[in-house]
C-alpha cells in the first residue's frame, strides 16, 4: 500500500499545480489592460511633402485637394531615388484605407504593388474629366489612371469603390517646375 499513496500525492501535487496556474493566468488577464478597437492613427500634414514632391518629380504630382475634414492623411512620402515614387495615404470616413501611388516605374509593377495583386477589369470610369479603370481582387480594390504618359497613378486601399471615386475626384495633378 505504500506504493498506493505515493501515486495520490502525485495525482493531488498535479491538480494543486494546475489550479495555481489557472488562478496566475486569470490575475495576468484581469490586471493586464488589452483593448480591442484599433489604435486612433496620427494626422499628417502633407503640404510640405506635396510641395517638395511637385518641384521634384518628373511628372505631375497627384494630391486631393477640399476633402473633407474627415478624411485623414496618415502617412506621406516622396522617394526619388526609387523612380519618382509618390506615397499618400489616407483614413478614410468609416476607418477603411485609400493611398495614392504614382510612380515612374513599370506601369504593371506600380499596379501591382499598388493594388496588391488586383487585375484589371472590363469597367472604366469618368471621374472629374479622366479616365480610370477599376482593379479588383487583390488585398486592395483600386482606380488606375489611363494615358499618363512616363508615369502611373493609382488610387487603391481597403474603402469602397464609392470612397474611392471621391479621392480620384479630389485629386489635383501639379508640377511645380
Amino acid at each position: 500500500m505504500a506504493g498506493t499513496n505515493g501515486k495520490q500525492k502525485t495525482v493531488r501535487d498535479m491538480i494543486l499545480s494546475l489550479a495555481l496556474i489557472g488562478i496566475a493566468a486569470a490575475v495576468i488577464y484581469v490586471f493586464v489592460p488589452h483593448d480591442d478597437h484599433a489604435p486612433d492613427l496620427k494626422r499628417v500634414d502633407y503640404t510640405v511633402e506635396t510641395a517638395g514632391a511637385r518641384r521634384a518629380a518628373s511628372y505631375p504630382v497627384a494630391a486631393p485637394e477640399g476633402l473633407p475634414s474627415t478624411w485623414k492623411a496618415t502617412s506621406v512620402r516622396f522617394q526619388g531615388e526609387d523612380s519618382d515614387r509618390w506615397h499618400l495615404g489616407f483614413q478614410a470616413p468609416g476607418g477603411q484605407y485609400v493611398q495614392v501611388e504614382q510612380s515612374t516605374g513599370k506601369r504593371a509593377d506600380v499596379i501591382d504593388e499598388a493594388t496588391q495583386g488586383a487585375k484589371a477589369t472590363k469597367r472604366t470610369e469618368e471621374i472629374d474629366g479622366r479616365t480610370w479603370t477599376r482593379y479588383t481582387g487583390g488585398r486592395y480594390d483600386g482606380l488606375v489612371l489611363e494615358d499618363t504618359p512616363g508615369s502611373t497613378t493609382v488610387v487603391a486601399g481597403t474603402a469602397s469603390f464609392d470612397r474611392l471615386t471621391a479621392m480620384a475626384a479630389a485629386l489635383k495633378m501639379k508640377n511645380e517646375k
